[in-house]
């Protein structure tokens, strides 16, 4: 990782996924976390507000020193203990079978081998686990899928990897997870192109 990505992305991650706007979602997405949690792409700690009292512990996967560094007022503010456990969703360093749930906010645009961190979630979640989950990707609007494809390359450049025209919900499914809930909507205040979101939660086939 060079300069831009350890120094300027963390800080454009926090404020872009930080506004007040996202709360509401990062409260649904949050609800019914319980027990041990794997929190892939935790970031800044955005989401640690939003923890419902039923989670027991917190296990962080974070690749960006910077974005843990930027989280450390949050964490210190947190209710329940919260370690920063891995740095690769492409590599889970945990057993099989380690925890109750998982979440994933705005991260799935993001990893490189996304089918890989959807296998090694499977692998880590007990089984009946719940993965819980908002994310932005491809728009249902072919006007609107044009111009992710357009822009994609530059958002990649722009934002450390940042896909605009993932098929999250696809690839979840292809992964092997059923999508027993599932939400797609534009979010209001961003463009569509940005704007084309998936909430919901996942379940290991």
């Amino acid at each position: 990782m060079g300069f831009y990505a350890d120094r300027i992305v963390p800080r454009i991650v926090d404020r872009s996924c930080g506004l007040r706007a996202n709360d509401p979602l990062r409260e649904r997405t949050c609800a019914g976390l319980h027990g041990r949690v794997v929190e892939i792409g935790f970031g800044s700690g955005l989401n640690v507000p939003f923890y419902p009292e039923t989670v027991a512990t917190v296990s962080a996967v974070e690749p960006a020193d910077l974005g843990w560094r930027l989280a450390a007022d949050r964490r210190a503010a947190a209710k329940v203990p919260i370690e920063r456990a891995g740095l690769d969703g492409q590599s889970l360093p945990f057993p099989d079978n380690s925890f109750d749930t998982a979440l994933s906010t705005w991260t799935m645009c993001t990893i490189p081998d996304i089918a890989t961190a959807l296998a090694q979630l499977r692998r880590v979640l007990v089984p009946g686990g719940t993965l819980h989950f908002v994310e932005h990707g491809l728009a249902p609007d072919a006007q609107v899928r044009r111009w992710q494809h357009r822009l994609n390359p530059l958002q990649k450049r722009l934002c450390g990897g940042c896909h605009l025209d993932r098929d999250i919900p696809g690839l979840l499914t292809a992964a092997g997870w059923q999508l027993p809930e599932l939400d797609t909507f534009y979010a209001d205040q961003a463009p569509r192109t940005f704007a084309a979101l998936s909430l919901g939660t996942a379940i290991a086939a």
